[in-house]
Order: C-alpha cells, then sequence, then structure tokens
C-alpha cells in the first residue's frame, strides 16, 4: 500500500492525505485534501505507476494556488492511483477509487481528469458513484465539458501570448517546443497555430521530433494517434527526449511531468518564454534563476488554470462558448496582473502569483476563523 512519507503540514494544510486499497482489485491510491477554505478541494485523478503521497500533496498546494489565483471557488486537491493503465483493468481501478474516495465526494474533494485519466473514466466514476457532482471533466453526451475541448491548452497560449506581448514579440512567425503531445500538448499546437506560432519540436516517451521550419500539427496529429510515436512522423529530425528543452524557439511548454527543467539542462533552454503547462515541471529556484538571465517563466498555476476554470465552469451548467470565454478572460487577466506587477515590483512571477493566490487563501481562511493566532 502507499506509504504516507515525512510531510510537514503548515498554516495552509494539508486537512486531509487519504491513502486507499481495494484488495479485489490490488488497487491502490491516494488523495489528498489540502486546503478548503475557498470551496471543496478540487483537483484532478491521475494513474501513473510511479505515483507517490508526496507528488500528489505537492499537487494538491499547487491546486490550492491555481485555484485562488484563477479567482474561482475551489480549494485545492488532487489524487492519484498508482497503475500502469496499459497493465490493469483500467475501469475496475477506477470504479474502485471511487467508491473507496466516497467518504469524501462531493461534498470535500471534486475529481476530474488527468494524467491518463479522461472524459471516459469521468464517466465511470460518475456512473459508480450515482452522482453527477463527484467529477468534472465529464463527457458533453452526459452535458459535461471534457477537458478534451482543450481548455487547458488554450489556458496555456493565452498566457504565453500575454508575456510575448510583454517582451513585445509578435506571434505571427515565433515558434514553439512543446513537450508531451496528449491532450494539453494536442490543443497547445493547435491554438498557436492559430495565432501564427509555428510549433518546432514536440516530444513524447518515444523521443523528440524537430524541424526549425514547423512541423504540420494535423499531420503529426495522425501519425501519433495511428503509430503511438511522434518520432514516426517523417519531415523532422529525431532527438531524445530530453532534447526537446535544448531547441533553438521563442515559447517553451513543458506539458508532461514534474521536475524537467533541472540543473542539468537548465544553461541550455533558449526560449524567450516558459509557459507552463503541467504541474511542477520546474523548482522555484531553477525559475528565478531563468528570470535573471531575462526569460518569463509563467508558473504553472498561472498559466495552465484553464483546465480547472473549464471544470467550474461545469459546474455552473456553461456551454462550451461560454466557458471558452470565461477561461481567456480569466487567464489573459490574471497574467497581466502577474507580469504588470513584476514589473513594477521588481519580483519573479512565481512570486508574484503566489502572493496574490496566499493573499486570497488567508483571507477566506480568517473570515471563517481557521487562520493560526499566531501566525
Amino acid at each position: 500500500m502507499l506509504s504516507t512519507p515525512e510531510i510537514t503540514p503548515d498554516q495552509w494544510g494539508p486537512e486531509y492525505v487519504i491513502n486507499v486499497y481495494d484488495p479485489k482489485t490490488g488497487m491502490e491510491g491516494v488523495a489528498c485534501i489540502d486546503n478548503t477554505a475557498r470551496g471543496v478541494a478540487k483537483g484532478g485523478i491521475r494513474m501513473v505507476p510511479d505515483i507517490s503521497t508526496q507528488e500528489v500533496c505537492r499537487l494538491a498546494r499547487a491546486m490550492t494556488w491555481k485555484n485562488a489565483l484563477a479567482d474561482i471557488p475551489f480549494g485545492g486537491g488532487k489524487s492519484g492511483i498508482k497503475a500502469d493503465p496499459k497493465k490493469v483493468d483500467k475501469q475496475a481501478f477506477m470504479r474502485a477509487f471511487m467508491e473507496k474516495l466516497r467518504i469524501v465526494l462531493p461534498d470535500v474533494y471534486i475529481g476530474g481528469p488527468d494524467m491518463n485519466v479522461t472524459e471516459k473514466e469521468m464517466a465511470w466514476m460518475m456512473d459508480e458513484a450515482g452522482d453527477y457532482r463527484v467529477v468534472t471533466g465529464k463527457p458533453s453526451a452526459i452535458q459535461g465539458l471534457p477537458h478534451e475541448l482543450g481548455s487547458t491548452g488554450f489556458g496555456v497560449v493565452h498566457s504565453a501570448l500575454c508575456a510575448m506581448d510583454e517582451l513585445k514579440m509578435q506571434p505571427q512567425g515565433a515558434t514553439c517546443a512543446i513537450e508531451g503531445f496528449g491532450n494539453v500538448g494536442v490543443f497547445t499546437a493547435r491554438f498557436f497555430r492559430d495565432h501564427g506560432v509555428k510549433t518546432v519540436a514536440v516530444s513524447d516517451s518515444s523521443g523528440t521530433i524537430y524541424n526549425p521550419k514547423g512541423l504540420d500539427v494535423d499531420q503529426l496529429e495522425k501519425v501519433k494517434m495511428e503509430t503511438g510515436k511522434v518520432t514516426n512522423y517523417k519531415d523532422g529530425q529525431k532527438l531524445d527526449a530530453k532534447a526537446l528543452f535544448e531547441v533553438q524557439c521563442d515559447v517553451l511548454v513543458p506539458g508532461a511531468r514534474p521536475d524537467v527543467v533541472t540543473d542539468a539542462n537548465k544553461a541550455k533552454v533558449k526560449a524567450k518564454v516558459i509557459s507552463q503547462g503541467a504541474n511542477l515541471p520546474i523548482a522555484p529556484k531553477i525559475e528565478e534563476e531563468l528570470e535573471k538571465k531575462g526569460l518569463i517563466v509563467l508558473p504553472d498555476f498561472l498559466a495552465n488554470a484553464g483546465g480547472v476554470i473549464s471544470s467550474w465552469c461545469e459546474t455552473e451548467h456553461m456551454t462550451p462558448e461560454q466557458m471558452f470565454d470565461v477561461v481567456k478572460r480569466k487567464i489573459t487577466t490574471n497574467t497581466k496582473t502577474v507580469l504588470q506587477r513584476r514589473r513594477d515590483e521588481k519580483k519573479y512571477s512565481r512570486a508574484i502569483a503566489l502572493q496574490i493566490a496566499q493573499e486570497r487563501v488567508q483571507a477566506a481562511m480568517e473570515v471563517r476563523g481557521r487562520w493560526p493566532a499566531n501566525k
């Protein structure tokens, strides 16, 4: 069973860490409800073989800040199932996980899609619970707003466009490199294309495909769908997966796993803007070092909030068109606010974004009588 390592609580949380195990299926997982001062904890459910309690708690804290910065009435939470989705009965695992979490759903925590978990799994979990409210990102056939509409990538792009404007960079003819070509990466490439930004490099677990003249996004999607590997795209140079972070480009989108820009490769990053599609892809210390060099690094809980904003829109029964309008407005407003205060206060992007989020969470905790008296 997943163990709970040393987790040091602070004034923000976590409020609950719930380890679950189902003997029948062998499913083991964990949920972290970090902070509920601003509302029910909201965060996705991922299924990966190397999930850890520590990682889930880090992600839950990021959701606390993301939801506060987006100014939606959710607290922060996250959960994970420890399994290789290709080697287990996925439906059985998702239903077992839902059954174990029913003690906190939907009044304390609401789930959603994340790595290897899509609208299909959300439908299974809703069916298992017999309650429409327990998850968001459900299929449109059951009145949901699936993340497969592209809300996360849409937000990543609009956050990046604000940073490009800050640097006086024109989107037309600019270039981007995208880590991961699943839901986030595919839509990021599509929406960048709509604004004239060329995708020159994309990576997945098979490696990186690179063409400085630009990749045909539609053809790349077809290759990925038919073969499962972006490296089977013909018109490009095949590189190692890690080489994605070192290619010449204007915008870099880390869009898959945590901790991908590290001390080992930070000096080789050539982008001018980093818009984080993934959660926790760069340590804050390294973000600061990159910004000292003149880059703008848009933190995860700012740039990739489109998905959770869409989740809130789903709870409000909005249409897809209304959802995209809300995502664009909130992401653009928040990014411009962070960049203006970054310029005026001479601080780093994450520090400014975190300050805004913490002010909002603290205010909610204080009015509810949850803020520690000695803080």
